[in-house]
């Protein structure tokens, strides 16, 4: 007998469906992971590294971290990927070295020096121009960056050689505080909002102090709700690779951990049952809500919701959280062994 394959078909023989997606099967996982993100990797090339590890059917991540920079990067699989708009729009801390002499046109260690000043700030001149560079204040961001200018990203211009300008735009720095500094590097931690460049943060105090300066080191050390408590690092995920059950039910946090900086109104279980089919409940006890709010039922969150005329009417349905592992990693590919030199051969030197 013999057999016919046909493309349009799986590996079952049965018709392929509709948006129905190819290959290998995926983990249905739900939930967030903070990585501890490390130097020289891209946050696409971080996820990718997860998710060759965890296999999760749907992934993505809260905020861009740049290669130089270290840190909190958060990863969102399956349910949790409804919520990251909030993680994104959460404040952030970053602790930064801002080294004076140079600046570049990256605004960090990576770019090409533009400009340089022997003039050395010292303490004393740091801390007094603190305080122009919090609140709400207009920055400008690096030439090289994610911007959009006429549909295009202003790194692919800059790398083009074309002419950049980028207007300024409003941003919050909430703190912005002098760690140490020896002379020569500043070392600053910042509590700012979305869309804050510490790039250009460091570029722009220091021509405030009539040198010049770029970003040598950056590490995020929280996002939104998330905290360096929070965070693993990619090598403890890979020496976990073989039990990946294990990374699941120690490193996953809850998809409605994303929305733990929204109030939480507690529903009962008729009032889950309707929120999760996307019908509206009344808010027992009434009381004066502002805002998005986020429903829980038995310390789980059921939905976002919004408040309107006494009731929670749901924009977002959070699914229970699914957390096994069905499918293992790939293991990587083990060096080949030498082959054994035939009779009379010499093994190389």
């Amino acid at each position: 007998m013999v057999k016919h394959f046909d493309l349009a078909e799986n590996r079952a023989g049965k018709p392929q469906k509709r948006g129905q997606k190819r290959g290998r099967p995926k983990n249905q996982l739900d939930g967030w992971l903070i990585l501890d993100k490390p130097i020289g990797m891209t946050s696409t090339q971080a996820l990718g590294a997860v998710k060759r590890i965890l296999q999760p059917a749907k992934a993505g991540h809260a905020g861009t971290l740049d290669p130089l920079a270290t840190g909190m990067l958060p990863l969102a699989f399956g349910e949790a990927t409804k919520t990251v708009p909030f993680v994104v729009d959460g404040t952030k801390r970053y602790r930064f070295t801002a080294t004076f002499g140079a600046e570049t046109d990256t605004d960090d260690a990576d770019g090409t020096v533009i400009a340089t000043s022997d003039v050395r700030p010292d303490a004393a001149a740091i801390e007094g121009a603190l305080a122009a560079f919090t609140g709400d204040i207009f920055q400008t961001p690096p030439k090289f960056s994610a911007i959009k200018i006429n549909g295009q990203r202003a790194y692919d211009l800059a790398r083009e050689g074309a002419e950049v300008e980028i207007k300024p735009r409003p941003v919050r720095i909430d703190s912005l505080t002098l760690l140490s500094f020896d002379g020569q590097n500043a070392v600053l931690e910042a509590v700012c909002g979305k869309g804050t460049y510490v790039r250009a943060l460091a570029r722009d105090l220091a021509r405030a102090l009539g040198t010049a300066g770029h970003v040598t080191a950056l590490r995020r050390t929280a996002v939104g709700p998330f905290g360096e408590r929070d965070m693993v690092t990619l090598e403890a995920l890979r020496a976990g690779i073989n039990d990946p059950q294990a990374l699941v039910d120690a490193h996953l946090r809850a998809p409605g951990d994303g929305l733990s900086t929204l109030e939480a109104v507690v529903v009962d279980k008729v009032a889950a049952a309707r929120l999760r089919q996307g019908q509206s409940a009344l808010l027992r006890p009434l009381r004066a809500v502002e805002g998005p709010v986020r429903a829980t039922e038995g310390g789980h969150t059921v939905a976002l919701c919004t408040v309107e005329e006494g009731a929670l009417h749901p924009t977002r349905v959070i699914k229970p959280a699914r957390r096994r592992i069905t499918v293992m990693p790939t293991p990587p590919t083990p060096p080949a062994e030498p082959a054994e030199p035939a009779e009379g051969d010499a093994p190389a030197a």
